[in-house]
């Protein structure tokens, strides 16, 4: 396994500064924004691809630092009903591909994106019960009518640029949360699909990781390494869905934490041995969203830790065996 860093965080910093910063402090690939909610700071599009200096530039810079492009990072919501949003998602997401193919990158991570609820709907509507039967209806019309099409579509456009894994974040909010709705848009449109596996959105949804990494085997083609706390006090009250803003620590039912601040490290250990059992021997990308830390702080921690828990080398064999 490598030890990758998302670098929207060092959106601050030139491209080189932050290479050379992560090289020296052991990181072995980048995750580059190139659109959509990440930004673009590292690697914009309307600039790269109109320059082929300026692509050799970035792989000259990559191949310096000795790092590798684990993925290139373009969430959004490509779905949304109020077009003109759903468009500029969309035409960040296709230019991101396209990027990804002059780079000879093969992963992009996005969201799935969430429709309305009808073709009237002006906002996202995101189902989380099964009654009334007025939720059932919207859930038909959400994968039926947009979702499956518009995925189906947008893979075959990845594929002929060279693009044959879009990871998707498993992320609250939009039509894939969890691993059922991942695997149900995987045997839809096909295996081009699959996850980025951010724990993080799936220890606050109750969901074990272990369990969920056992349970897309073969189907987990990047990896965000991110933390959840659960404030047992505020959960006892309230529950997880929890929509206070971020920056109210206290009061909420869980938040975000640089690895390791939300769970110890039986259980960052155990999913790194269940990705390894399961096949997967990419990149832990580390993605730092920790309120109570600064990015520098949360970055370097977040590294420590990983460094403890991660397999680097390949695989042994019992002495007897």
């Amino acid at each position: 396994m490598k030890l990758g860093v998302m670098t929207v965080l060092l959106g601050n910093m030139k491209v080189e500064e932050a290479f050379k910063y992560l090289s020296d402090s052991g990181v072995q690939a980048v995750e580059l924004g190139a659109g959509g909610y990440p930004g673009k700071a590292h690697a914009n599009p309307e600039e790269l691809l109109n320059d082929g200096g300026k692509i050799r530039e970035l792989k000259d810079l990559v191949d310096k630092y000795n790092l590798e492009i684990s993925s290139l990072s373009c969430h959004g919501n490509p779905v949304h009903p109020q077009k003109e949003i759903a468009d500029a998602f969309h035409d960040d997401f296709e230019k991101t591909v396209l990027l990804a193919e002059k780079l000879g990158v093969r992963r992009v991570n996005t969201f799935s994106g969430c429709p309305g609820d009808s073709p009237n709907s002006m906002y996202p509507n995101w189902v989380t019960c099964p009654w009334p039967d007025d939720f059932l209806k919207i859930l038909e019309y959400q994968w039926n009518d947009v979702l499956i099409p518009y995925w189906e579509k947008t893979t075959a456009f990845a594929k002929d640029h060279g693009v044959d894994m879009i990871c998707l974040e498993m992320h609250p909010g939009f039509a894939v949360y969890n691993p059922e709705t991942l695997l149900k848009l995987r045997a839809a449109v096909g295996d081009v699909i699959g996850a980025n596996f951010d724990p993080s959105h799936l220890f606050w949804q109750g969901i074990d990781p272990v369990a969920a990494i056992r349970e897309l085997a073969g189907a987990i083609y990047h990896f965000h390494a991110k933390d959840t706390k659960i404030d047992a006090i505020n959960t006892a009250v309230n529950g997880v869905l929890d929509t206070k803003h971020y920056g109210d620590e206290i009061n909420r039912s869980w938040i975000f934490r640089s690895v390791g601040y939300g769970n110890d490290y039986q259980v960052w250990k155990d999913m790194v041995s269940a990705l390894r059992m399961v096949g997967y021997d990419y990149v832990l990308s580390i993605e730092h969203e920790d309120s109570l830390m600064t990015p520098n702080e949360g970055l370097q921690k977040a590294i420590a830790f990983l460094k403890e828990v991660m397999v680097f080398e390949d695989k042994g064999e019992m002495w007897w065996a």
